[in-house]
């Protein structure tokens, strides 16, 4: 049986979990009576902890909301993957969260104790980031925030939107939902002007208060709506599209490719389908080499009248007398390329392409 200070602690780590706990339960997971949780709950009240009980059956605890709650308690494995999480923040596409996640990092790494200072130490310390090419700017926490608000909150947005080109508009929305990618993010909304559902890039959203009213809100566009914003992302931004038969399983497919690349659907066991887009089929030819799986092209038909003449042209090249060379043969470094992206831009190796949405 826990003693009593270690019980406590571990008491309000279950409590902060921030659902329903019967007392039964509580007893259970801390080894004791239910008696001995109800004293433990009166102890933590005791010290300004707000432990709400609601009596019945279908009662039970559970940590409330207050301005004067004490500080947050973590367990070993909570810390950790809590300085974890903050060195990692600086990926996720907001501008700014990276110096804010260093300060965040810096006060939680003087209260954690020694024993968890060096687990997060040898992590950081043996761990090489395999970071992506520099993006641009990111998106505005204030502004993420406040599309967050008016998402949950169901009021209509009004906002400038730069598109690809750098054009602004100006647009009125009924927010839905957020969707992230591994650098972006984007807000899926029924645009009252187009009376359509729209995705917009958050980065390039500028809000022009005020907001409202409050709308009821519609069926969403899809079930799965980081397929649908992917697809959107992927295939639908460009002019020309096509699907590809992949010969590998959707499975390993899908650790291979990223949303932007375009989205997957299963066929067999052994392959599944690509729907993407590129700015003409002649990049698309690239777009899908780069992709280094073993493919077959479903359509469009032209699609594959591009391919045959970039196999003609290859083959002309190594026909006009290019050494070839062989296990051991001495040879000229192949000269690195810059590959381009869907829509004619240069992109570094690993990097997913795509365009805006909106």
């Amino acid at each position: 049986m826990l003693e009593t200070s270690a019980r406590l602690l571990r008491l309000l780590s279950l409590l902060q979990a921030h659902r329903d706990w019967s007392g039964a339960d509580l007893a259970d997971r801390l080894g004791v009576t239910p008696r001995t949780v109800r004293r433990d709950v009166d102890r933590l009240r005791e010290l300004g902890y707000p432990v709400n009980a609601s009596p019945g059956t279908g009662g039970g605890y559970q940590l409330g909301a207050g301005a004067e709650l004490p500080p947050l308690l973590l367990d070993d494995d909570e810390a950790v993957a809590v300085a974890v999480g903050l060195r990692t923040a600086a990926g996720q596409g907001i501008e700014g969260i990276g110096e804010t996640s260093v300060r965040a990092l810096s006060k939680l790494e003087q209260v954690l104790p020694g024993r968890l200072r060096r687990r997060v130490g040898a992590l950081n310390a043996f761990t090489v980031p395999m970071l992506r090419a520099p993006q641009p700017q990111g998106v505005d926490p204030t502004v993420l925030t406040q599309l967050a608000d008016l998402c949950r909150d169901a009021e209509r947005l009004r906002f400038d939107y730069r598109d690809h080109g750098g054009s602004s508009t100006r647009r009125t929305v009924e927010p839905y939902r957020l969707v992230c990618t591994e650098r972006r993010w984007y807000l899926v909304a029924w645009d009252l002007g187009r009376d359509d559902w729209r995705t917009f890039r958050a980065d390039r959203i500028e809000p022009r208060p005020p907001h409202g009213p409050r709308f009821t809100p519609r069926p969403p566009p899809a079930d799965d709506l980081a397929a649908y914003v992917a697809r959107g992302i992927s295939t639908r931004a460009y002019a020309a599209q096509a699907v590809v038969r992949l010969l590998v399983p959707l499975s390993e497919a899908a650790q291979r490719l990223s949303p932007a690349d375009g989205t997957l659907e299963p066929e067999t066991e052994e392959t599944c389908l690509l729907r993407t887009g590129a700015a003409s089929l002649d990049v698309m030819v690239f777009h899908v080499l780069f992709l280094g799986i073993e493919f077959e092209i479903v359509e469009p038909a032209e699609l594959a009248d591009r391919v045959r003449s970039s196999r003609d042209l290859l083959s002309r090249a190594l026909d006009r007398g290019v050494p070839s060379a062989g296990p051991g043969a001495p040879g000229r470094p192949p000269v690195p390329r810059t590959p381009r992206t869907r829509d004619g831009a240069d992109r570094t190796p690993g990097t997913p392409s795509g365009s805006g949405a909106g």
